[in-house]
């Protein structure tokens, strides 16, 4: 185990969310539904299905990196990692 006290944090950039479509369960970042539309459905039978749901657990997540050992930190969105829970 490491002594280092993680003095140097870097902010790694946190990923895109991903959504989910409600009917053929495509799973694609929210940055790439280019027309907001599910690609997928789109392709397969000529429909605009706009239906997704938000996929928990990626997004809200912050990832830090201490730029002594390497150790990679995950803290919760609504988080920063000094602050404690019900701060």
């Amino acid at each position: 185990m490491s002594n280092c006290p993680h003095h140097n944090l870097l902010l790694l950039e946190a990923p895109a969310p991903r959504r989910r479509c409600r009917h053929c369960h495509l799973t694609i970042r929210e940055d790439e539904l280019d027309g907001g539309f599910c690609p997928e459905c789109y392709e397969t039978s000529g429909k605009r299905r706009y239906e997704f749901e938000t996929l928990a657990g990626a997004d809200g997540e912050i990832k830090y990196r201490c730029e002594d050992c390497g150790l990679l930190i995950t803290a919760a969105g609504d988080r920063g990692p000094n602050r404690r829970q019900g701060a």
